[in-house]
């Protein structure tokens, strides 16, 4: 397992190793004894699978208040999507940024998306499914978002399309406006 740092801190990309020959492959998609001997401690709860039939599709800005904030491990089993984690933690260096990476099912790459961030993806095929391990189950009551193209954000989004989005996605408001009670360095 090779663990790359992004230009965000805490936000990793993890790139399994893949062990293949004439029958097909074989991967370790998780590993708690590699992660912790990384430095990552995470306690993983739930696992989620999602799928988009359409190319264009958008979920996301998403992300849960403390106390029931959640870190995410994310990869793509089929098709391709643009993962992307941006930086909400106030008074963090990299507020407002933002890191994508293309995650397929043939890269087999995933991206350690931590508590304090906000998660979207884009669907750059059909039929993409999506699977994510979280450290804290869905709270509805701690569910929030911001909107997918807020201009001060300025995510790259890789395909120039109207996408497609769920009514909750096209209501989210804006990073400056989203409630939000991350603190960097808390």
């Amino acid at each position: 397992m090779k663990i790359v740092e992004t230009y965000l801190e805490e936000v990793l990309v993890i790139e399994p190793k893949v062990f293949g020959d004439h029958r097909g492959w074989f991967m370790e998609t998780y590993s708690d004894v590699k992660l912790s001997e990384a430095g990552i401690e995470l306690n993983f709860v739930q696992d989620n699978h999602s799928f988009s039939a359409s190319k264009g599709t958008l979920r996301g800005l998403h992300y849960q208040l403390d106390p029931k904030a959640q870190t995410k491990l994310v990869r793509c089993t089929r098709g391709s999507i643009f993962d992307v984690a941006v930086d909400i933690r106030k008074s963090s260096p990299t507020f407002g940024r933002w890191f994508g990476i293309e995650l397929t099912a043939e890269n087999k790459k995933q991206l350690l998306v931590p508590k304090g961030f906000a998660h979207a993806f884009m669907t750059l095929t059909d039929d993409v499914e999506v699977q994510y391990k979280v450290d804290e189950g869905y709270s509805p009551e701690n569910d929030r978002g911001i909107i997918w193209n807020d201009p001060e954000i300025g995510i790259e989004w890789p395909i120039n399309i109207t996408p497609i989005l769920s009514e909750k996605d096209q209501k989210a408001p804006l990073l400056k406006e989203a409630e939000n009670n991350f603190n960097y360095g808390e």
